[in-house]
């Protein structure tokens, strides 16, 4: 008997595992293959816009993503560093091959938790609950079981005509569970995404393409890392783009794509379109970018990013042959599409436990979204909160101005997707405040809480705070006047002259002066380097910032107020029948998210607020 089971090792089972066992809850993982623990079937990076804030907030909550995309990155880069902090986000090119071994390793040295091989047919489910699975070996009991099969439930690979009943890598797919999940009355979604074709890297001409390498200081995703790596020995990826050649070999051939010939059921990802459904969707633009990117130090192999495609073997030969600097490059894995089931993830409460069995769990692709961040991320809240029901503690639930994770959640279980769900962060109203830069401010304090961060650790964030704290007063009490010698330093620096006196908290909110600057007018200021970049950004942001806080203490007062459990929406008067039949299906915890469900405006919900508080003043 274990307290949490987890089925799938993948970037979610790995952190729902990790976090479980680490609350120390004995735990078990059942994956099909070991070796294929936190894979990266498709592009081998971790992060990017949005999903670069999220493994930062995994690693805040005390997850490990972040730590292993630090050890095993083979180029880091900060995206939009020119462009305001609220879009800021971290991107790591991963070894493909040394990310998976590291995670594996971690999860295998892990206490309190067991790694099985094992392929599961069925959950073990009684009188409503669940208490287990059912493997081809055996039966594993559990409190607790929590879903992890990405994309292998009853998956197909799909290239050209041909569909095959296999999962990513070649590996067997999971049969046994989607039948049994529709029996127990879960609504399953049929998704597809894809992947694009591998070259040989010695086979490229990189003299017709363009260069990027990585930063040129060092980057780190975990907040407390050590992680140490060659600047100079990242590795560089290179722009190139289709040409009109790709586009007219596409165009003739589309009758042959999986996509476009009927054999692809399921829905594909809206913000990661095939090839060619961009030549389709996209017919007035003469070209689309193409990135070639290393997928490991150790192999030859070269991901073609932007070419996801499912058309046949000698198709996907001629459009890579078209592209500039691929005219002679050797294919070593063609591409293809996959499709798999989902559940309708409105069937989940915001702790990611069914609702419709107790202690079940569910999280990653199976509850509709794409990306190892996203699953990461719902695999961390699954362990935290099966971990918590055990002990009888309150769920932790993330708010949608407390996390992108809380953002992302919140999305699923109370608008549901209809396609892969990809995080972004035009969905997160409250952006300026779900900063790369702030992660550890917003939750280190809520992963010590539930036992995930460590003493040490935490004492390290504490004088974090303090430094942070001294420093601005420190800034404050640092008065320049119009002096010869100040405003000299001022124009070196390229700004205007003083006319009067200030602060240089104040003069911060010059967008040429950095916090740093101030060693140039005082001594003593011995702070790291983040800590006068985080400074800066409070102060040249502050306006905004207690704007945004002000419209996220107005949503702090709709999540305060619960909706009770055994409420009768029939009952409630005036309520528009579309509401009534949305508030019953997805069930809100709270006014908040009651007002976030599509087809409930903003009239039921103030008719809802004059309910609740006439019952609880009953």
């Amino acid at each position: 008997m274990y307290d949490v089971v987890i089925v799938g090792g993948g970037h979610a089972g790995s952190e729902a595992a990790l976090a479980a066992a680490r609350m120390n809850k004995s735990t078990l993982l059942v994956t099909g293959n070991l070796d294929y623990i936190a894979s990266m079937p498709c592009n081998p990076s971790i992060g990017g816009p949005a999903k670069g804030i999220v493994v930062r907030e995994i690693d805040a909550l005390g997850g490990e993503m972040a730590k292993n995309a630090d050890a095993t990155q083979i180029q880091m880069r900060l995206l939009n560093y020119s462009k305001g902090p609220a879009v800021r986000a971290l991107r790591a090119q991963s070894d493909k091959i040394e990310y998976p071994k590291r995670m594996k390793e971690t999860l295998l040295k892990q206490a309190n938790l067991t790694v099985e091989e094992a392929y599961v047919k069925q959950i073990l489910v009684k009188n409503g609950r669940v208490y287990g699975v059912s493997t081809v070996e055996g039966e594993f009991y559990g409190k607790s079981v929590i879903l992890t099969t990405g994309t292998f439930l009853n998956s197909r690979v799909l290239i050209g005509d041909q569909a095959k009943a296999e999962g990513p890598e070649g590996e067997a797919p999971s049969l046994g569970l989607s039948p049994q999940l529709k029996k127990l009355g879960f609504s399953l979604a049929r998704l597809k995404t894809g992947t694009p074709p591998r070259v040989d890297k010695n086979t490229v001409d990189f003299s017709k393409t363009e260069e990027h390498t990585g930063d040129n200081v060092m980057r780190r995703f975990s907040f407390y890392s050590d992680a140490e790596y060659d600047i100079e020995a990242q590795q560089p990826c290179y722009l190139t783009y289709t040409t009109p050649n790709t586009h007219e070999i596409i165009n003739r051939n589309l009758h042959k794509s999986s996509m476009y010939s009927g054999v692809v059921e399921g829905v594909g990802p809206r913000y990661c379109p095939s090839i060619e459904d961009k030549i389709v969707r996209f017919k007035d633009k003469k070209r689309h970018q193409i990135f070639l990117e290393p997928e490991s130090l150790l192999l030859p192999d070269i991901y073609i990013q932007g070419f996801s495609t499912s058309l046949p073997r000698d198709v996907q030969e001629r459009i890579v042959h078209s592209i500039p600097g691929l005219e002679n490059a050797m294919i070593t894995k063609y591409a293809y599409a996959i499709e798999y089931d989902a559940i309708d993830s409105k069937q989940l409460w915001p702790t990611l436990e069914s609702k419709l069995v107790e202690n079940l769990y569910f999280a990653g692709q199976i509850n509709g979204t794409s990306g190892y961040e996203e699953a990461a991320g719902q695999g961390l809240m699954a362990g935290v909160n099966a971990a918590l029901k055990i002990e009888g503690r309150k769920p932790f639930i993330l708010r949608r101005n407390e996390a992108y994770i809380g953002v992302l959640i919140d999305d699923l279980v109370t608008k549901g997707t209809i396609d892969p769900y990809r995080l972004l962060t035009s969905r997160a109203e409250h952006r300026l405040l779900l900063r790369n830069d702030n992660a550890d401010m917003r939750l280190m304090r809520k992963g010590y809480e539930i036992g995930l961060i460590g003493e040490d650790k935490y004492q390290i964030f504490q004088k974090k705070q303090h430094d942070l704290k001294t420093l601005k007063e420190h800034l404050q009490s640092i008065v320049l006047y119009p002096k010869k010698t100040t405003n000299e330093t001022l124009e070196s620096l390229g700004s205007t002259p003083l006319r009067d006196k200030t602060t240089f908290y104040d003069l911060i909110r010059r967008p040429e002066i950095k916090a740093i600057h101030s060693k140039r007018f005082t001594d003593g200021l011995l702070f790291d380097d983040e800590i006068f970049e985080q400074a800066e950004i409070d102060i040249k942001y502050e306006g905004y910032i207690k704007k945004a806080e002000r419209q996220s203490e107005r949503l702090d007062r709709q999540e305060d107020t619960k909706i009770p459990m055994d409420i009768d929406y029939d009952q409630i008067n005036n309520l528009a029948h579309e509401a009534k039949d949305k508030l019953k299906q997805i069930r809100p915890l709270t006014l908040g998210q009651a007002s976030r469900i599509s087809g409930v405006n903003p009239t039921d919900i103030a008719i809802l607020s004059v309910f609740l508080r006439s019952r609880s003043s009953n």
